[in-house]
C-alpha cells in the first residue's frame, strides 16, 4: 500500500467520525433534552480528542514526505488537491495538544447550553463566565495555530473556515462596503418612501401549515427527504452528512416568510452538501470548498433566486392555498415588495440585502477586537449596540436582539462571520454567471423549476468540492474572483429599480 493510500485510509475513518459528531450536534440541538447534556457533551469531546489523536500521529509527517515523491501522484490533479487539503488539516490539528482540544469542546458545549437559557432572557451576565472560557481556549489555540501557518490570530483562526482567507483582504472588502452601503440604504429608503406601502399579510399562519408549505418548496428546489430532515431549533442551521442532510428553522405565527425563507436558505447549503463529488466522498477534496463558497450557495437559492418576481410569481398561489387567504395582499407584486422591503433591524438572519451586511461588518469587527485581546469580553454589549448605531442607526432595546441572537461565538465557531458576506458577494456573482450562461432560468423558476439553475450549479461548484481555490473557482464559473464592485452594482440595481 503506498503512503497516500495510508493517508486515504487514515481520512475516511476520520471524516465518519467527524459525521457521527455532525449527527450528534444536530440532535443536541432538536431533540436531546436537556437532562443529557453532560452526556453528550463527554461523547462529542471523545470523539473530538480521538479525531485529533488520528491526525497527530507521529506517523503523519512521514506518510506526507513519502507521499509527495510518489509516482503518479503529480498527474493527478484530484489527488494532488486531496493531499493539499489534508495537510491543511493535519496542520491545524499538529498545533493543538489534546488537552486544549478536548477542554475547548466541553467549554464550547456547557456554554452554548447557557446560551440557549440566557438569549430569550437577555442576559448576558448569566452566560459571560462560560464564554469567557470559550474565548480563553480560542485565544490560546488561535496562538499556536498563528505561529504554524505564520498569520495573525485572527487569521489562523479564518482559515478553518475559509482556507486562505485573509483579514487584511476582508478589511479592506469591509471598508468598502462600509462606506458604500449608509448611503446605499439612505437612497433605497428614500425611493420607497415614494412608492405605496405595501399590503400587510395578516396572520395568524398556523405552523403546520408553515411546515407544509416550506417542504413544498424544498421538494420545488430539489431537496430529497430520502435524504434529509426539516425540524425546528433555536437558531436555524443546517447539519448531517451529505447521505443524510438535516436541516433546521424556526416559525413565527405572525410571519410565514421567515421560516420560508430560512428553509430556502437552508436548503441551499443542503443541496451543495448534496451535490459534493460522490466519488471522493469522505476524503477532505470531496469537502466543500469552505464556508464563504457554501454561504454564496444558500445566499443564491434565498435572495437571488427566492426573491426574485418569477419566484413570487410561483410562490403565491401555494402561499394562498396553505394559508387558505385571498385578496391583493397575496399578489406576487405585493408579496415580491413584501419580501423586498429594506429595513434596518435587529436580526441578522432575517435582515434585508441592503443591510445585511452592517450586521456582518459588526460581528466581524468585535469578534476580531476580542481574539487579538484590544477589547473585554465584558464591554461585547455595549461595543455591540454603539456599532449597530453606527452602521445602522438603531440601538438593540436588550442583548436578546443584540449580542446573544448569534450561536456562533457561544459555541466556539470564531473566524466565521466574514464568510457570510463574501458568500452574498459570491452569490450574485454566480447567478449573474448562471443565467447568462442558461438564459431560460428565471422562466423556469416561474414554473418552480429550479433542475436548470441546480445543475448549473451542480457542474460549476459543487462537484468540484475543494479541488480548486476559492477564487479559482469564481474564476472558472464566473470569469472573475471576487469582485466587491460587481456586489455593489447588484444591490443598487435591485432595490433602486
Amino acid at each position: 500500500m503506498t503512503a497516500y493510500d495510508t493517508l486515504q485510509n487514515r481520512f475516511r475513518r476520520l471524516h465518519a467520525l467527524n459525521e457521527a459528531a455532525g449527527v450528534l450536534h444536530w440532535d443536541m440541538s432538536t431533540m436531546m433534552p436537556s437532562g443529557g447534556a453532560q452526556a453528550r457533551t463527554e461523547q462529542l469531546a471523545v470523539l473530538s480528542v480521538t479525531s485529533h489523536e488520528l491526525l497527530v500521529d507521529p506517523q503523519m509527517r512521514d506518510l506526507f514526505e513519502a507521499a509527495e515523491q510518489e509516482s503518479g501522484l503529480q498527474q493527478d490533479t484530484w489527488k494532488q488537491a486531496n493531499l493539499r487539503e489534508m495537510r491543511r488539516r493535519w496542520r491545524h490539528a499538529t498545533a493543538l495538544d489534546a488537552d486544549l482540544v478536548e477542554a475547548t469542546m466541553k467549554a464550547c458545549k456547557s456554554c452554548e447550553m447557557i446560551w440557549r437559557e440566557a438569549r430569550p432572557k437577555g442576559d448576558f451576565a448569566a452566560v459571560l463566565p462560560a464564554l469567557g472560557e470559550v474565548l480563553k481556549l480560542s485565544r490560546e489555540a488561535a496562538t499556536a495555530k498563528a505561529e504554524v501557518f505564520d498569520c495573525s490570530m485572527y487569521d489562523a483562526l479564518l482559515d478553518q473556515y475559509e482556507p486562505g482567507g485573509s483579514s487584511e483582504t476582508i478589511d479592506d472588502i469591509f471598508d468598502d462596503l462600509a462606506e458604500f452601503l449608509p448611503h446605499l440604504l439612505s437612497d433605497v429608503l428614500d425611493w420607497q418612501s415614494q412608492k405605496p406601502e405595501p399590503l400587510a399579510l395578516e396572520g395568524p399562519f398556523p405552523l403546520d401549515a408553515q411546515e407544509a408549505l416550506a417542504r413544498e418548496m424544498m421538494q420545488a428546489v430539489g431537496f430529497n427527504f430520502e435524504h434529509g430532515r426539516l425540524d425546528v431549533s433555536l437558531h436555524p442551521f443546517c447539519g448531517g452528512v451529505p447521505d443524510d442532510v438535516r436541516i433546521t428553522t424556526r416559525y413565527d405565527s405572525d410571519d410565514f416568510m421567515k421560516a420560508l425563507m430560512g428553509v430556502l436558505h437552508e436548503t441551499g447549503h443542503a443541496l451543495y452538501e448534496r451535490g459534493l463529488p460522490q466519488d471522493w466522498r469522505l476524503q477532505p477534496v470531496g469537502e466543500a470548498r469552505g464556508m464563504a463558497v457554501h454561504e454564496s450557495q444558500s445566499l443564491l437559492i434565498e435572495m437571488q433566486a427566492c426573491r426574485s418576481a418569477e419566484f413570487m410569481a410561483f410562490a403565491a398561489p401555494l402561499a394562498r392555498q396553505a394559508f387558505g387567504t385571498e385578496g391583493a395582499a397575496w399578489t406576487p407584486e405585493n408579496l415580491l415588495a413584501v419580501y423586498n422591503q429594506v429595513k434596518p433591524d435587529f436580526i441578522r438572519v432575517d435582515a434585508d440585502e441592503v443591510t445585511y451586511p452592517a450586521h456582518v461588518i459588526l460581528r466581524y469587527r468585535l469578534e476580531k477586537a476580542l481574539i487579538e485581546d484590544e477589547m473585554p469580553l465584558a464591554e461585547l454589549p455595549e461595543a455591540w449596540n454603539e456599532g449597530l448605531g453606527e452602521l445602522l442607526g438603531i440601538t438593540p432595546p436588550d442583548d436578546s436582539l443584540g449580542c446573544l441572537q448569534d450561536i456562533h461565538w457561544f459555541d466556539g465557531a470564531w473566524g466565521y462571520f466574514p464568510t457570510y458576506t463574501l458568500g452574498a458577494m459570491a452569490a450574485a456573482q454566480l447567478f449573474a454567471a448562471a443565467k447568462a450562461a442558461e438564459p431560460d432560468i428565471p422562466a423556469d423558476i416561474a414554473k418552480g423549476d429550479f433542475s436548470r439553475l441546480m445543475a448549473w450549479l451542480g457542474t460549476n461548484v459543487h462537484a468540484k468540492g475543494s479541488l480548486l481555490t476559492t477564487d479559482e473557482l469564481l474564476e472558472q464559473a464566473t470569469g472573475k474572483s471576487l469582485d466587491v464592485e460587481i456586489f455593489k452594482g447588484y444591490l443598487a440595481n435591485r432595490y433602486l429599480n
